[in-house]
């Protein structure tokens, strides 16, 4: 009979971890988890913009190149790129209302002068021919495509996360262990988003 009893020490490393699986199987984990995995989305989100704002320097001296007229639209693209790349971004920016719609107003800015700018280039079918041109375009279009698909998968984590935080267990589980762990901001649609673009020739 003594020797099915165990030594105290390995009884309780035993009961911790059977404590720690009972624990993270009740979900004390998921309030850290989703928080890294929305941190996680938001980056990627950044990511992309970087990337779009990486591209426009070349996109406008191409344009330049065959529609120097368009001085006013091209002026539109470069500050926009400014104001957006001005904008200081980084880990709190997602619990920072004020800061959020900052970073949100001044990417739509870049979106909107972007717009105008790929619109004023229909009317120069040369330009539009160009080689340089096209393989920017192209991957112009591919960065939209993936800033669409970082800001969904992030406003996807984001909902996680605050879903967790705000509802129970959760609530109770962040206001013990993670009394820093406040709501992220998420993206809202662009005002006027619904209508379409005035094109004017």
């Amino acid at each position: 009979m003594t020797g099915l009893l165990l030594p105290a020490r390995v009884r309780v490393a035993l009961a911790v971890i059977a404590l720690a699986f009972g624990l993270s199987a009740c979900g004390i984990n998921n309030v850290p988890t989703l928080e890294e995995q929305a941190k996680s989305a938001w980056s990627e989100v950044q990511n992309q913009y970087q990337r779009r704002a990486d591209l426009i320097p070349n996109l406008v001296e191409t344009v330049k190149g065959f529609a120097n007229q368009e001085r006013e639209v091209l002026t539109q693209v470069v500050e926009a790129r400014a104001k957006a790349t001005q904008v200081q971004v980084d880990a709190s920016t997602v619990n920072d209302p004020d800061k959020f719609r900052q970073f949100q107003e001044a990417q739509n800015q870049l979106s909107g002068a972007l717009g105008r700018l790929l619109v004023t280039v229909e009317r120069y079918p040369e330009l539009k021919s160009n080689a340089n041109f096209l393989a920017l375009q192209s991957q112009l279009e591919g960065t939209e495509n993936r800033i669409a698909v970082a800001r969904r998968d992030y406003i996807e984590a984001v909902r996680a996360y605050n879903t967790e935080i705000r509802t129970i267990p959760g609530r109770w589980i962040a206001a013990v262990l993670y009394p820093e762990a406040k709501p992220m901001e998420t993206f809202t649609a662009t005002p006027n988003s619904d209508r379409p673009p005035a094109v004017k020739f």
